[in-house]
């Protein structure tokens, strides 16, 4: 029973590994994970590389090698916390379908303060954000379901625009835990914001799923009542009933 239940797990992830396996930049990220160890120890690759062992063994690490592979994996491993491999290539980026109006420095602050009965989310993210990137196709779905008139989505690339960053106390350090951010704007006037930031300026852990972001944001709530203020405007404001115009009057000359 030890040896049968895991064979039955992957048989039953199978399908589901085939079609991560499809992508091709996680064998490109193995490979690429691999690389180094297999040209510095496989014999035939290794013999005429270079080598300050005092054996001059060229298909061994000396020491400085193993210095520099350890601080890099720390490196790594605190940047890439969450993936399964200790060295990983950029996942593309989404290109999915949207309704997503995309700012720069010089527009954000204008299209928030246009009209004060549009509600915005807005994604303050960063292109070489792991986090950021897996986030992009969530919000894309979001803004497919819940985006109209008077309830729209918005992004801002904090990792170009610094400035919109500081403006907005969205932290763009490498090891900074606030990619992506979520601002809801009401009125060009921000309501809420996930993650939340402590009091000593550190964000508080929270999942970026798409559950978490109704739930939060109260989504359902918020298209009722854009729907809501969107009929009005739609039909217009009511005509004034016709006045039937004047009947002429017979003069006593025509009878």
């Amino acid at each position: 029973m030890a040896v049968v239940a895991p064979l039955l797990a992957l048989l039953w992830g199978l399908p589901g590994l085939c079609r991560w396996l499809a992508q091709p930049y996680y064998p490109l990220s193995a490979l690429l994970a691999a690389a180094f160890l297999l040209v510095r120890k496989v014999p035939p690759l290794c013999r005429g590389l270079p080598s300050q062992r005092e054996d001059g063994n060229p298909c061994d690490f000396d020491w400085r090698e193993v210095e520099i592979l350890m601080f890099l994996s720390a490196i790594v491993m605190m940047k890439n916390r969450r993936s399964m491999f200790l060295m990983t290539c950029k996942p593309p980026l989404y290109m999915g379908p949207e309704y997503i109006k995309y700012f720069s420095d010089k527009t954000i602050d204008e299209e928030l303060e246009k009209d004060k009965r549009v509600t915005w989310i807005v994604e303050f993210f960063a292109n070489w954000s792991s986090e950021c990137q897996s986030f992009a196709p969530i919000f894309a779905d979001l803004s497919l379901k819940y985006n109209c008139s008077g309830l729209q989505f918005g992004k801002v690339d904090v990792g170009r625009y610094t400035d919109v960053s500081t403006r907005y106390k969205v932290s763009t350090s490498p090891l900074t835990k606030q990619l992506p951010t979520l601002i809801l704007f009401q009125g060009g006037t921000e309501i809420m914001r996930r993650p939340q930031i402590d009091k000593k300026g550190r964000a508080v852990s929270w999942t970026f799923s798409e559950e978490n972001v109704i739930r939060e944001f109260n989504l359902n709530e918020l298209y009722q009542k854009a729907k809501k203020q969107q009929k009005p405007r739609e039909e217009g404001p009511e005509e004034p009933p016709a006045v039937p115009a004047a009947v002429p009057q017979e003069s006593k000359k025509d009878k």
